[in-house]
């Protein structure tokens, strides 16, 4: 092999992987103004997985010659068609979306850290730490409530902010919020406060 061509390529295959990625760039565009911006939300773990794919799909048919690029941009098809199916049925077949979606999962509520749940999560209690630097928080007794949601995501919501208790509604553990919320100043109440103001 020639030390040159292993380094920059030979003139073909260059010219390959530029006509592939505008022309897999254009399908993609189009693919995703006919399914909509949904393709690359991550609003469940089955989303994240179809972007991995899409991905995938992507890398090589722009670096390899195999797949050809038209079955590259079929690859695509496919993926978009399967995440339309889906999203339409999760939207009206609820028992559909709890077949595929994993459950959000309360992680801690309040300054108390739900070992069990982290169990389930396989978070341990440095990620958890982690994830609270992450989202700011100087102290336990800032924290509402955290909660694993579907895409393996950590949101952390703090003491300071008003709480709609139906944010937590499908969430795994609720239950163990009642207490917590009851000192929550009501959603209403904080509207109409902030108004009269």
């Amino acid at each position: 092999m020639n030390q040159s061509s292993w380094l920059a390529g030979d003139l073909g295959s260059l010219i390959g992987v530029v006509v592939s990625g505008l022309v897999i760039y254009a399908a993609l565009m189009l693919f995703t103004r006919l399914v909509g911006l949904r393709s690359f939300s991550k609003m469940s773990g089955f989303d994240f997985a179809i972007t991995v794919a899409l991905g995938s799909v992507i890398a090589s048919t722009l670096l390899n010659d195999k797949p050809p690029l038209v079955t590259g941009i079929v690859g695509l098809a496919v993926l978009y068609g399967i995440q339309y199916t889906i999203a339409r049925l999760r939207r009206s077949w609820p028992a559909f979306a709890r077949l595929i979606d994993n459950e959000p999962l309360l992680l801690m509520v309040g300054e108390r850290i739900l070992d069990d749940h982290l169990t389930m999560a396989r978070v341990t209690r440095d990620d958890l730490r982690a994830k609270l630097r992450l989202a700011g928080v100087t102290h336990p007794s800032q924290v509402l409530a955290v909660v694993m949601e579907t895409t393996g995501d950590v949101a952390v919501i703090e003491r300071r902010e008003s709480v709609d208790p139906d944010l937590f509604s499908g969430v795994r553990g609720r239950e163990l919020l009642a207490g917590v919320l009851a000192e929550q100043p009501t959603f209403d109440a904080r509207r109409q406060t902030s108004r009269s103001a």
